[in-house]
């Protein structure tokens, strides 16, 4: 169909430009010229006005006094030609200028065109097309089959209660009988809820990949457009599409872009987004029923979604995609792993251990970066030096080693990093110390990186108390050894990071004795968009500043008494890292004990085994739960002028 009107497109084309041709041939002056009877053509002749003529069959255009052009029909039996000759006018003979069925074709050329158009265009408002001007109502949704790259269970790691849960919806699919002759219906559709990054989308492929059935994928933000009814119109296309290739999937990516509380906005329910989620609200459960076609939908903010979309009957299943847990993530390591050759010392088990947080993409951009630096360097395949570098690149940022700095900036980097390290070292429930630098890595001058030894699922208040101590060390070393005047601005990510964590302590924890028990974050003015103001009484505002800073202000204390009483292992760190630039959690040790950071022979088999039981993890607090944080304790910002 599609190539037939293209061809009828073509054909229309090609003459109309042939009539435009035959209409513009003879030149200008075959339109402009003025008809005159054949009399009063004799006339001029006889009377030698006339100074040249063209000759056209039957048709003689002539030049009169003036210049001014003239056209007459010479009968059949004139012999005008003689007659010109005679008058001594010059005569030319042109090709007569179009048949009979050529001018018909001139006449009824617009007419034809016009009619074409109109058949177009209402074929396309029919539903011929699926683009062009009148295709928006189209869906775009895309179907992807297995000649595209079949993904299966196999291919998804880390996740394995959310593949049990889906594993229900398989059966369904594959042996729908073995559930309908019980009564049990199947299912119309499954939420899945995560971080970004946790294989959301890559766990609805394999849905349709273990199946077998087609699978149709959509995001939520392709439905709406700024004409109020298109995205209704896109969702009942999407969903016939979907019932001719049924049993199918339907993935919906990011469905928060469309499936947002109504009401909210400002179009008084009539706006295009809400029109959208009324029709497809309609789909999924509505008069029509859709049989053998399941919803998959994904989302990290499930708390916007309206209540409508998540009762049982439209997403029967609501299915949780956490971040891997250290068997998880070693599973996932593996499968991202297969095309990358790797050497005899990878433990996948060890990298595994020294990255909780990290999610499936987190891990896959591991193990490209662990490749990348091996084929940088020219290696046949990819060993551990190479993913701990990549890990370090990760999490800390790259290395910026062509950075020039001063002595004296080195010397307060490294005073402020070993202030850092030395009380996390102090303070039992602060996570272990993983790596100290003065090497300038993404936009720090140097950092510390501390570990926790397991996930880290929850926050304790002395856990809090002593994480702040650690961030505030910095500050309270550069104030130890050059005074409060020479005290630089690079303790400021610390006091950012200081004051998000006991904020999160006294407005959403419940961590001080005198705010009380009471959540104040979504009252505080800009949480979570929210520009109305603090909405709490000016005493209480003060109060929770008040125990803010006094929170701040008990870690700096605490720190300053550590480092005054380890003074001594303070000074050999920091004269450590000017010396050696990066130092490992082992080597930090042996430096504050005053031995040399490196290990002889006869140590290295025992120290070894400590470090491989040691995991190698980041120590993030998570004063934001719904965004993982990227600065860690002890990150200094790069000072700025």
């Amino acid at each position: 169909m599609g190539n037939a009107r293209n061809f009828a497109f073509w054909i229309v084309l090609f003459l109309l430009i042939l009539a435009l041709f035959n209409l513009f041939s003879n030149g200008p002056s075959a339109m402009n010229a003025t008809a005159v009877s054949y009399s009063d053509f004799i006339k001029s002749v006889e009377a030698g006005e006339v100074t040249s003529a063209t000759l056209d069959g039957e048709k003689v255009r002539y030049v009169g006094e003036g210049g001014t052009v003239y056209s007459t029909i010479v009968p059949g039996d004139a012999r005008v030609t003689d007659k010109l000759v005679e008058e001594g006018v010059a005569v030319k003979g042109e090709p007569q200028e179009q048949s009979s069925f050529m001018g018909l074709l001139s006449l009824l050329l617009p007419v034809i065109i016009l009619i074409g158009f109109w058949f177009f265009m209402m074929n396309r408002m029919q539903g011929g097309g699926r683009g062009g001007a009148m295709g928006f109502g189209k869906s775009k949704a895309k179907m992807l089959t297995e000649r595209e790259g079949r993904v299966t269970f196999d291919d998804v790691a880390g996740i394995d209660e959310a593949k049990e849960e889906l594993q229900e919806i398989v059966e369904f699919l594959r042996n729908p009988q073995k559930f309908s002759r019980l009564g049990g219906q199947i299912p119309k559709g499954a939420l899945l809820v995560g971080p970004p990054g946790t294989g959301k989308t890559l766990l609805a492929r394999s849905v349709a990949g273990e199946a077998g059935v087609p699978f149709f994928t959509i995001s939520g933000s392709d439905f709406v457009e700024m004409f109020v009814g298109v995205g209704a119109s896109r969702v009942r296309d999407m969903f016939e599409q979907a019932k001719k290739n049924a049993p199918c999937i339907v993935f919906i990516d990011e469905i928060d872009a469309v499936g947002r509380h109504r009401g909210a906005g400002y179009g008084g329910g009539n706006d295009e987004r809400e029109q959208t989620l009324n029709q497809l609200l309609v789909e999924m459960d509505g008069f029509e029923s859709n049989e053998g076609v399941i919803i998959i939908a994904a989302t990290n903010r499930k708390d916007v979604l309206d209540p409508a979309l998540l009762r049982p009957g439209r997403f029967d299943r609501q299915v949780t995609v956490p971040n891997p847990d250290i068997k998880g993530r070693e599973k996932i390591l593996g499968v991202h792993a297969r095309k990358v050759p790797l050497g005899p010392d990878v433990d996948l088990r060890i990298i595994a251990r020294g990255t909780p947080g990290f999610s499936g993409a987190d891990l896959a951009n591991l193990v490209n970066e662990a490749a990348l630096m091996a084929a940088r360097v020219g290696r046949r395949f990819v060993i551990m030096e190479d993913f701990e570098n990549a890990k370090d690149k990760v999490m800390m940022g790259a290395e910026r080693r062509s950075m020039v700095l001063t002595d004296e900036q080195k010397e307060h980097t490294a005073y402020h990093e070993a202030g850092h390290a030395v009380v996390g070292l102090a303070l039992p429930k602060c996570d272990p110390v993983y790596k100290a630098t003065i090497i300038p890595r993404g936009g720090a001058l140097g950092m510390v990186v501390s570990l926790p030894e397991i996930d880290r699922l929850n926050w304790h208040k002395e856990q809090c108390k002593q994480q702040l101590a650690m961030t505030m060390a910095g500050k309270a070393a550069e104030i130890m050894k050059w005074g409060e005047d020479e005290v630089s601005n690079g303790p400021a990510g610390d006091i950012m990071q200081a004051s998000q964590l006991s904020r999160a302590m006294v407005m959403r924890w419940g961590m001080s004795d005198k705010v009380g028990n009471i959540d104040y974050a979504e009252a505080a003015e800009g949480y979570q968009g929210n520009t109305g103001g603090f909405s709490v009484s000016a005493h209480t505002k003060e109060l929770i500043e008040e125990e803010v800073r006094a929170l701040v202000q008990e870690g700096y204390d605490r720190a300053y008494q550590i480092l005054t009483e380890q003074k001594v292992e303070w000074e050999r760190l920091a004269q450590g890292l000017l010396e050696y630039e990066t130092l490992t959690g082992e080597e930090i040790k042996r430096v504050m004990r005053g031995e040399p950071p490196h290990l002889t022979d006869d140590d290295e088999g025992s120290a070894g085994e400590k470090t491989d039981d040691k995991p190698s993890v980041i120590a993030i607090p998570k004063t934001k739960p719904r965004k993982k944080p990227k600065s860690e304790g002890g990150m200094e910002p790069e000072p700025t002028a």
